[in-house]
């Protein structure tokens, strides 16, 4: 009888430790997609949620006309903010219909990588567990790339 309690504590130890690797890897893409859509939908109340008020953003812009990308971009938090308020409010920069994508790279129980590519180009977010969720901390990005080894 006591074998079979241990083997029952075992098996939900077990089913117990791979849900929690599930939720951590759900919340985390959740996290990826509230990045994207506080720009897409505009809506600021989702970076509140995703992205950490110490965020450091910083990528780069391809400029066609000069063909090359412009000098490093730093965006703060607050700057992250007044963007979404403004980016898509008129919704002609990204619909239903653009790419959303996130690629969740990496998760462990504290720290967490996902790529997310748009409209503008890929982000990767390099994210961290906080009591209030999964949150963006360290954000790297660029134009649409014209290449990339994976591809």
């Amino acid at each position: 009888m006591k074998s079979i309690a241990i083997i029952f504590a075992f098996l939900f130890s077990i089913v117990s430790f791979s849900q929690e690797k599930e939720q951590a890897y759900n919340n985390v893409k959740k996290a990826a997609f509230n990045y994207i859509d506080t720009f897409y939908k505009a809506d600021t109340t989702l970076a509140y949620k995703s992205v950490h008020k110490n965020v450091r953003k910083v990528g780069w812009w391809f400029d066609k006309k000069k063909n090359a990308y412009s000098n490093k971009s730093e965006m703060p938090f607050d700057k992250l903010i007044a963007l979404a308020k403004r980016w898509n409010v008129k919704g002609n920069r990204a619909d239903k219909n653009s790419v959303r994508k996130v690629e969740v790279l990496e998760v462990s129980d504290k720290i967490a990588v996902a790529k997310v590519t748009a409209v503008w180009g890929i982000d990767y977010l390099n994210m961290v567990k906080t009591k209030d969720g999964w949150k963006s901390i360290n954000i790297i990005w660029q134009s649409k790339p014209k290449f990339s080894l994976k591809d």
